[in-house]
């Protein structure tokens, strides 16, 4: 008679690598980056909204390299965009911003889950 065979176990190079939700984050990120730039370029925003377009592609090229310097600053970019979203809702009462509170209080949660830490560098 033949030997069992022992289970297949999967392989720990499936745990280092980015997780879907974390490139959505990064295009998400590199969008209000984009958007801002337009909003400068349209004299929407003043030209002080630059430094938060950089910091945001610096913290979407951070996440995209699993870096853990690049996961706070995009924590802390998620949440600093979700504090802008709820003072435009409740100042101007502008409705179509709860769609990016949501989203960047979504991101925000995924972002702090145990998955995502155990994958930085």
């Amino acid at each position: 008679m033949s030997e069992p065979t022992p289970p297949i176990r999967p392989t720990k190079a499936d745990d280092h690598g980015l997780l879907p939700g974390m490139a959505v984050i990064c295009l998400w990120l590199l969008a209000l980056c984009g958007l801002g730039l337009i909003g400068v370029i349209t004299h929407g925003l003043p030209p002080l909204a630059m430094i938060v377009c950089v910091i945001f592609a610096v913290a979407a090229n951070g996440l995209l390299k699993l870096r853990r310097w690049g996961w706070a600053l995009t924590l802390a970019a998620v949440f600093l965009s979700m504090c802008y979203g709820v003072y435009i809702l409740f100042r101007f009462r502008q409705l179509p911003m709860i769609v990016m509170v949501v989203v960047n209080l979504v991101f925000f949660l995924y972002l702090v889950r145990q998955e995502v830490l155990e994958r930085l560098k």
